[in-house]
């Protein structure tokens, strides 16, 4: 994405705040996922566990600033910020200026904030939705996030040992990661034993035996490409293969209510029915099944209490799972179906109610 067409989308998106969204208002965002909407994909971040990052935004009826310390501020206006935005620079050695600055620009106007401070409101509902709706630019940069995420996790998985620890797995898919520019915001991986136990391992130091799982939450122009895969050192037993196609049924029907006009809670509720009449009513409770994605790795979790809407432009990652078998990828919601972000056509696959589906790497 060249420069001019960064800074056409970061203006559209500022004007969209000023003229409809938030009018007589200031915005002030924090976060590193709205760092990176309002920049076009700029980064904020430094510390990569942080929800917030090294610079914020505020936008004005007057202008579009980006306030940060005197260490970050050459290198985001070399690397990170699009053309359109004015740096304030401070001290870092005074951090509290940053209130007493944006209270300056704000010019006594009322402020909302995606992390408000005292005396602050919160984001209008219209500006959360804007971000979750992508636009033409930002689903060319996500199908690149994809693919990109699901090339790290094809290297790691057909280079992976059965004698490998599972945080050598998980090290081999951070480095397969941040050699392609992604940021691993998370890595599950877990071996034979401990993947039939836990739906969010942790890496050990038990070796992977001869099964394994990996799990990516990779992070690339803000965007989240959400995969999980599995590997398999010997021939699968007849109840794990069955496990295993199970929760591609499972997922399918979820998939088939991915579409334009789809309330969450709906979903998750076909989820519990078709749990249920494979025998598994309780496995809904023992994991979350995933929900709506983008510039968080879930902006919307599903749920019973899930009141938002599917709509066209949306990304989802849902993730349906049983104890030693779990299926993810992440599916842009397009005018003609589900596109799925995370597919590296090297990977085996079976088709499965119109789409194809991952099976597990023999290794």
């Amino acid at each position: 994405m060249n420069d001019a067409t960064r800074a056409a989308e970061a203006a559209q998106k500022v004007r969209l705040i000023r003229e409809s969204l938030c009018p007589d208002m200031a915005v002030r965002l924090k976060g590193i996922d709205w760092f990176a909407w309002i920049t076009a994909g700029g980064s904020n971040e430094v510390l990569l566990a942080a929800e917030t990052g090294i610079a914020e935004v505020l936008v004005t009826p007057e202008g579009a600033f980006v306030v940060t310390s005197e260490i970050e501020a050459q290198r985001l206006a070399d690397e990170q910020l699009p053309e359109g935005f004015e740096l304030r620079v401070l001290p870092w050695a005074y951090p509290s200026q940053i209130d007493v600055v944006l209270r300056e620009l704000a010019h006594g106007l009322p402020v909302c904030s995606d992390r408000p401070a005292e005396g602050e409101h919160e984001l209008p509902a219209p500006l959360l939705a804007a971000k979750r709706v992508l636009t033409h630019a930002e689903m060319q940069r996500y199908r690149s996030v994809g693919l990109l995420a699901a090339q790290a996790m094809t290297e790691v998985l057909t280079q992976a040992q059965p004698q490998w620890s599972e945080r050598q797995l998980a090290g081999a898919g951070a480095r397969a990661l941040l050699s392609r520019g992604l940021a691993p915001a998370l890595i599950l991986a877990a071996g034979e034993r401990r993947c039939k136990l836990y739906r969010h391992p942790l890496p050990g130091d038990a070796p992977l035996g001869s099964r394994a799982m990996l799990v990516f939450c990779a992070r690339g122009f803000g965007l989240y490409a959400n995969l999980t895969r599995f590997v398999a050192f010997g021939p699968l037993a007849d109840e794990e293969q069955e496990r295993h196609r199970l929760v591609r049924e499972i997922e399918a029907r979820v998939l088939a209510l991915s579409r334009p006009g789809e309330q969450l809670n709906e979903i998750y509720r076909e989820l519990s029915y078709a749990y249920a009449g494979f025998g598994f009513g309780e496995a809904i409770r023992e994991h979350h099944q995933g929900g709506t994605t983008g510039y968080l790795s879930r902006e919307t979790i599903a749920g019973p209490e899930s009141q938002e809407v599917l709509q066209e432009g949306m990304a989802v990652a849902w993730n349906p799972s049983l104890a030693g078998a779990k299926i993810e990828d992440t599916f842009l919601i397009t005018e003609t179906g589900l596109v799925n972000l995370t597919v590296d056509p090297v990977w085996p696959t079976a088709p499965v109610a119109g789409l194809e589906r991952p099976l597990i790497w023999q290794g």
